[in-house]
């Protein structure tokens, strides 16, 4: 670290290396945190997580009650022991809860003045956060497993829902209408994701095995059809031809630089794509058991070199090198299945959601303090940069 910083100051490297390399090593070191915990109001599994973008303070949270609560993840006590706590939580005993499991909570990506949910209700609610009422309510025909906003977006309004119907639904907070359907998938869709790189362009996954690339301004939509085996065994079988699973996918998450699509099926299989192209980069994760029946909420780094995956495994998280497929390490602490996680990346912290009604704090483990009675030299030498490193002799060992 201090051969970084030397570097940096001496302008030798790239200002954003001190920042990709402490962002690594954070994420490596996570985790679970004795000294942080997380109010527990949900009294059932928690479905689904999602933190806010703008000053990453404010999680939401949904459970399998029906339940949503707003923690406030700042430590006003200025302790080094506290809890987050729960700032307001609709509640079973509130006008316009959800009847059944909150499966999707998002905060509208530009403010935290709204926030949206969605429910195996056949309900998506677009909440106002200062009053706690629903501004606006969609009503669809069939059970809703996923939503999401675009985090991008300057032109259009749009959310994206996935259904049980095979039929992705298009809703326009604008005109309050859900008209606009992007029909392709023969089974319901189970998970939605707008690209953080082209405000128009949709990633659907389904329970068909299929993954569907769209752009939302064409009549015809569909822009491609994700293919495991990139063209090569489609011939042999028309039918195993252009899915990106052998099973159901419920998983997708996007790189947030939009360049690479990461998805999960109930194959227990998890596959990195080329968004441009639509090509399978043949990544190999090795075994991703996943036996979820519904949507399952994984989550991706942001600014480390190399970028991990967050993938709930049973009750446990497993940590993957995107673009190798290194299992880098287990993080252990839930007692039943986590259902989803979500990545704070101002702090790179984790917080996870799980069956067993906890919502679990990951930390970066602190850096150890050096004692003060250890000498400089008896410290292990740090890689220092080659052109920094002082290449001045004294007179007295000239001649």
């Amino acid at each position: 670290m201090l051969a970084l910083m030397a570097a940096r100051q001496a302008g030798l490297d790239d200002p954003a290396q001190l920042r990709r390399a402490e962002r690594t090593r954070r994420v490596l070191s996570l985790e679970l945190n004795k000294d942080r915990d997380v109010e527990r109001i949900h009294g059932s599994g928690i479905n689904t997580l999602d933190i806010e973008p703008v000053e990453g303070r404010y999680m939401l949270s949904g459970g399998s009650d029906g339940v949503i609560v707003l923690y406030d993840l700042e430590n006003l006590s200025r302790k080094p022991s506290y809890t987050c706590k729960a700032l307001f939580s609709i509640g079973r005993s509130h006008p316009d809860v959800h009847k059944f499991s909150v499966e999707t909570v998002q905060w509208y990506p530009h403010d935290t003045g709204m926030f949206t949910s969605s429910s195996f209700d056949k309900t998506l609610k677009i909440w106002d956060t200062n009053t706690l009422q629903p501004a606006d309510i969609f009503h669809f025909e069939e059970t809703v497993y996923s939503h999401h906003m675009s985090p991008v977006a300057t032109k259009h309004c749009l959310i994206a829902v996935g259904t049980k119907s095979p039929k992705v639904q298009l809703c326009d907070l604008k005109s309050g209408s859900s008209s606009h359907i992007l029909q392709g998938h023969r089974q319901e869709v189970l998970a939605v994701s707008w690209s953080p790189r082209h405000e128009y362009i949709l990633a659907t996954g389904s329970a068909d095995g299929r993954v569907k690339l769209w752009d939302v301004r064409r009549a015809s939509g569909c822009l491609s059809t994700l293919d495991q085996h990139n063209g090569e065994k489609s011939k042999a079988s028309s039918e195993s031809a252009s899915t990106a699973h052998n099973g159901r996918v419920n998983g997708l998450c996007y790189t947030n630089d939009g360049l690479h699509l990461l998805t999960i099926g109930t194959d227990d299989r998890m596959r990195l794509w080329n968004s441009s192209t639509g090509e399978n980069t043949l990544v190999n994760y090795g075994k991703v058991c996943n036996g979820s029946r519904k949507g399952l909420k994984f989550a991706i780094s942001f600014g480390c070199n190399p970028e991990f995956a967050f993938v709930p495994h049973g009750s446990i998280i497993a940590v993957y090198t995107i673009f190798t497929g290194e299992l880098i390490t287990m993080l252990r602490g839930h007692y039943s299945t986590v259902n989803c996680c979500v990545f704070q990346p101002h702090f790179q912290e984790l917080y996870s959601g799980s069956k067993d009604c906890n919502i679990l704090a990951w930390i970066p483990a602190p850096r150890e303090a050096v004692p003060d009675d250890i000498s400089e030299k008896s410290l292990p030498q740090q890689h220092v940069n080659p052109a920094y490193e002082d290449a001045w002799s004294s007179s007295d060992n000239e001649g």
